[in-house]
């Protein structure tokens, strides 16, 4: 992730005062300037930075040490607090229109991930139940409609499009469709440039005046760094916009950018993205970034990712399995395809609070599971219900068939046992004792 860098540096500073009973005033100070110092290496902007530790240093000094907590344990709360502050406090929504459609304008540099993100949201849209539709008014990037006709295909949503006409004109034809068809929300995918001009501004106040939208969205890629802020803070004195996205923030960046613009630009982070795939956006809740930069994991967000990835039907049927010790391997190919869905292995372990820290130098390679589900596919139907068929020849068969050593189809079909006797012995109900008479 783009804070781990962050996070290691800022636990250091804090495992330093951990083990001390009481705290001094220098102490506190010490353990600020090295907040300040990781922040600064993870490319906050330095007001930024600088304002944040005193505003901790401050609350530390003069906060009484509450009962419960040790001074430590103070501070590391004190700080999550202004953390959380920093990038906005609370959670951001989108602005919807009292009269549908909802116009959502999308802009950026170019390179930042504006077409990809217009998708991500209107398919994160559309699995909350409305009707958006994409519209491509970039008519000056080659190949930029074919692009966003496929990730629209991809995410499941319309895409409108009339060819280079001009874009004000495209939006405007676009918002009629829109409200022709009973399509709720309209996000106008915008032209970029690589670097910022007078010319696209003025393209894109045109098109903010003349189409009015409800939000403008400003696509931000975390790996920009301390120019992501200059960006931010141009585009928001020539639009006034309602929100950013930060992208790549899966990436091995030092992600300064999503604690700097908010604080620069008075503008919320409304989204985050967090890998290549279209289900790879996620609402920007500034508590839960704060816990994770601070080691603490995320357990609301890696709950809704469950829920949005675990099929409820099949979650029930493995239950019942389970109490009559029925698991067999199409069950635990199943597991291991519900996992997948809820994104890299490790940035999934990371989000249990106190594990993340211990995972972060462990390579943890999603090709394993992979690797487990092509031995389990080259086994036939009857061998993956009943494991006890396996002798030397059928083993042998299933590792020429999955390109792998027989030595993994055994290790497999161990851990297959040992994970069967554990579900058997959760699922044993204590007997109860009889009553002497």
């Amino acid at each position: 992730m783009a804070f781990e860098g962050l996070s290691d540096k800022i636990s250091a500073a804090f495992r330093k005062i951990r083990s001390k009973g009481k705290l001094s005033e220098q102490d506190v100070k010490e353990a600020m300037r090295e907040v300040r110092l990781a922040l600064l290496e993870a490319d906050v902007n330095y007001k930024v930075a600088k304002d944040f530790t005193r505003q901790c240093s401050e609350r530390c000094i003069g906060e009484n040490i509450m009962e419960s907590l040790t001074p430590a344990q103070m501070v590391i709360k004190i700080v999550k607090e202004e953390l959380t502050n920093l990038m906005g406090g609370e959670a951001a929504r989108l602005n919807f229109a009292s009269n549908p459609p909802t116009v959502i304008m999308m802009c950026g540099l170019q390179g930042s991930g504006k077409t990809t993100h217009s998708a991500k949201l209107a398919k994160m849209l559309k699995s909350k139940g409305h009707r958006p539709l994409i519209v491509a008014c970039d008519v000056y990037r080659p190949a930029a409609i074919s692009q966003l006709k496929i990730v629209g295909e991809q995410a499941g949503v319309g895409v409108f499009e009339m060819g280079n006409d001009k874009p004000e004109k495209i939006a405007k034809e676009a918002i009629r469709h829109a409200k022709d068809h009973g399509n709720d929300i309209v996000i106008v995918d915008t032209a970029g440039r690589l670097h910022i001009d007078e010319q696209m501004m003025d393209e894109l106040k045109r098109l903010k005046s003349d189409i009015q939208p409800n939000e403008i969205l400003l696509v931000i890629d975390a790996m920009l760094g301390q120019d992501a802020v200059n960006v931010a803070k141009t585009f928001n004195e020539a639009l006034e916009i309602d929100g950013v996205i930060i992208t790549k923030l899966d990436g091995d960046t030092r992600g300064g950018a999503a604690l700097s613009v908010r604080a620069v630009t008075g503008k919320p982070i409304k989204f985050a993205g967090t890998g290549e795939k279209l289900d790879d956006l996620e609402e920007f809740f500034p508590d839960r970034m704060a816990s994770r930069i601070l080691g603490m994991g995320d357990v609301m967000s890696l709950i809704e990712k469950a829920e949005q990835s675990i099929d409820e039907k099949k979650a029930k049927e493995l239950e019942k399995k389970l109490k009559h010790n029925e698991f067999d391997l199409n069950d635990l190919v199943d597991q291991f395809q519900q996992i997948k869905k809820m994104g890299p292995l490790k940035q999934v372990l990371g989000m249990i609070p106190g594990l993340g820290s211990q995972i972060k130098d462990v390579d943890i390679d999603d090709r394993q599971l992979v690797r487990i589900e092509s031995i389990i596919y080259s086994m036939t139907p009857a061998e993956r219900e009943d494991p006890n068929l396996f002798n030397a020849s059928r083993k042998k068969r299933v590792a020429m068939g999955a390109g792998v050593k027989v030595e993994d189809v055994n290790r497999l079909l161990k851990q297959y046992e040992q994970m069967k006797k554990m579900f058997k012995q959760f699922g044993k109900s204590p007997k109860r004792k009889k009553k002497r008479r």
